[in-house]
């Protein structure tokens, strides 16, 4: 009877321990997806800048140059507005997030942002469709200053979260077989 007690702790530890682990790499992955997707803007401003490439290519060639949940966006974005069907660009962006941050997910591949975040890349979104390239320039840069903002962020606090989910998991963990047994 008291090796199931301890079997029993012993898994409760383990589980409570690797579900703040779980909680620690999720952080790390935010921030990345962040710097993945601050990459496809400085992309996306070179082809619309340099390359003077239309906005359906320019999202298509940016797409091509990197993989993750942000380069499917970018390419969806491109292959819908290569089709011409009639939406308006900003229609077409919001709809391609909300797929890619909502409930249905397609190919397992999600946006897993905050809603700050989401807000931000939608308002991105209505003011890159139809300005010229100057504005286009100006929208891209503001919203590079947004991105690093958040970065730095999950940057400065990313060590403390960290060690915080891992200890508090662990924690919890022994807590709960201190109580159960």
């Amino acid at each position: 009877m008291i090796w199931l007690r301890l079997t029993g702790c012993v898994l409760v530890t383990v589980s409570c321990g690797a579900l703040g682990v779980l909680k620690a790499h999720q952080w790390k992955d935010h921030r990345k997806m962040l710097e993945e997707l601050r990459r496809m803007i400085y992309l996306l401003r070179g082809e619309i800048l340099y390359a003077r490439s239309p906005l359906a290519e320019a999202l298509q060639r940016a797409g091509e140059k990197s993989a993750g949940a942000p380069a499917a966006f970018f390419l969806r974005v491109a292959g819908r507005l290569a089709a011409q069907e009639g939406e308006g660009f900003y229609d077409i962006w919001q709809e391609e997030l909300e797929d890619l941050t909502g409930t249905s997910v397609r190919q397992g591949r999600r946006l897993s942002l905050s809603r700050r975040e989401i807000q931000e890349l939608k308002e991105f979104g209505q003011h890159l469709g139809y300005l010229d390239v100057g504005m286009q320039e100006r929208t891209i840069a503001l919203y590079l200053e947004q991105l690093d903002m958040s970065i730095g962020f999950y940057r400065e606090h990313e060590r403390e979260r960290v060690r915080m989910c891992t200890s508090l998991g662990i924690m919890g963990g022994l807590f709960l077989s201190v109580i159960l047994c």
